[in-house]
């Protein structure tokens, strides 16, 4: 044993002394708990480094910059310390830990959590915005399945009207008798067109008979409009038609035609299955079949209103032909088969404007009003005004206008007091 003295002079000079670090090597095999530590701090600045470039990638979707920037300079710190820690363990030299190595590990776990939360937390959000983005797609999926079931109801409907369904073949449609027909204006023009040829072709034998029979047509055409100044003698004839026109679409306002029925169906499918079912059909064929429909009807009233008693009479020489139709009969006489060609065109032209969403409406002109370009078309179109600053005028209407949408069929008139270039 030394002696005491000894004892104390060693003591004083050991801690006179300078601590100085050791080696890396030498301080891993002396405290164990040191390198623990380290290895911790290594592990939690590799988790704070996945945890920024996470911050890194988040800030890229959707594009921010100052977050970019932001995540980009924590990302350059986390490597910063990576390096220090690469230094440090090359150089074995660390620094004095001022904390204990259990201390220190703990601290570390407790940063690696709380850089592992954070990373969750941006995990979150990346798949909170994934979820609306999902739920957005989801949105304009469920917005295109509504808009193509809208799509089939309509072509669907389409096919129904054409006399067609979504399970029949082509062979079907022949059987059927309905033809593919596009419910567009310019069939209801062509329509239109047909309805007014049928009254001027009415229009020829009804004078013919009236003519035969004696009657003065200057009066029987100054008595249907009088006062009316007409540029030609044979323009009277016009008087005629105006009579038939008036007559045939009185009623056409009204979605019955005026006609009672117990049985009617106001659909727009009914309305254009009528008109596809006697489009291609003879009127006489289609009342021999069915003489108390509601065709057979409407042929009725408008016969018995648009021949005049007195005009049975004097063709036929009785009332006959006239008591036939009144007790429900259809006479295949040549007259009355004339006049099942003009009420089957006024007919279809009913039908066909009640198919349209909406409806088709038509119009009137009453005589004196002044002529429209935009509304009117005059039947005569040689005409010239007389040198006077009064605009012409309606004399008779000889064919109703329509509207059809946003678009306007002009009704056809005849003008009073003009005078035709020869």
């Amino acid at each position: 044993m030394l002696p005491t003295g000894v004892k104390e002079t060693q003591l004083r000079e050991s801690n006179s002394q300078k601590v100085h670090p050791q080696p890396m090597e030498e301080a891993t095999n002396q405290t164990p708990e040191a390198m623990e530590a380290l290895i911790s701090k290594i592990f939690m600045n590799i988790s704070s480094l996945k945890s920024a470039y996470i911050q890194l990638q988040d800030a890229h979707t959707p594009y921010e910059p100052d977050k970019i920037q932001a995540a980009d300079k924590l990302v350059i710190s986390e490597l910063k310390n990576l390096s220090e820690l690469k230094h440090f363990y090359r150089e074995k030299n660390p620094k004095p830990i001022c904390v204990s190595p259990q201390d220190s590990r703990l601290a570390a776990e407790i940063q690696e959590q709380q850089n592992l939360l954070k990373t969750y937390e941006v995990m979150v959000k990346k798949f909170q915005s994934e979820i609306q983005n999902k739920d957005s797609e989801i949105l304009q999926l469920q917005q295109q399945i509504q808009e193509a079931n809208q799509k089939r109801v309509k072509l669907e409907k389409n096919l129904k009207l054409r006399g067609l369904s979504t399970k029949e073949s082509e062979g079907s449609v022949e059987e059927n008798g309905f033809f593919p027909v596009d419910l567009t204006p310019d069939l209801f023009i062509s329509v239109v067109e047909a309805a007014f040829k049928a009254i001027h072709d009415f229009s020829k034998p009804l004078i013919n008979m009236m003519k035969a029979a004696g009657w003065d047509l200057d009066a029987a055409a100054n008595s249907i409009e009088p006062n009316v100044v007409y540029a030609k003698r044979a323009h009277k004839k016009y008087a005629f038609e105006s009579h038939i026109c008036q007559r045939m679409f009185s009623g056409f306002q009204h979605e019955s035609f005026s006609i009672k029925s117990d049985n009617l169906t106001v659909t727009k499918e009914s309305f254009f299955h009528q008109f596809l079912a006697l489009r291609e059909m003879d009127p006489l064929d289609t009342l021999g079949q069915n003489p108390d429909s509601i065709f057979g009807k409407f042929c009725r009233s408008k016969y018995l209103v648009v021949v005049h008693p007195k005009m049975d009479a004097s063709f036929f020489g009785n009332l006959d032909q006239r008591n036939y139709v009144m007790g429900g009969g259809h006479p295949r006489t040549p007259f009355y088969q004339a006049f099942l060609k003009l009420a089957k065109s006024i007919w279809l032209l009913h039908r066909l404007a009640y198919s349209f969403d909406p409806n088709v409406k038509v119009f009137q002109v009453k005589r004196g009003s002044e002529f429209s370009e935009v509304y009117m078309e005059s039947v005569v179109k040689n005409l010239v005004m007389d040198e006077s600053d009064e605009k012409p005028k309606v004399g008779l209407m000889v064919m109703p206008g329509f509207w059809i949408g946003g678009s306007v069929i002009q009704c056809r008139v005849y003008l009073s007091g003009m005078r035709v270039v020869e």
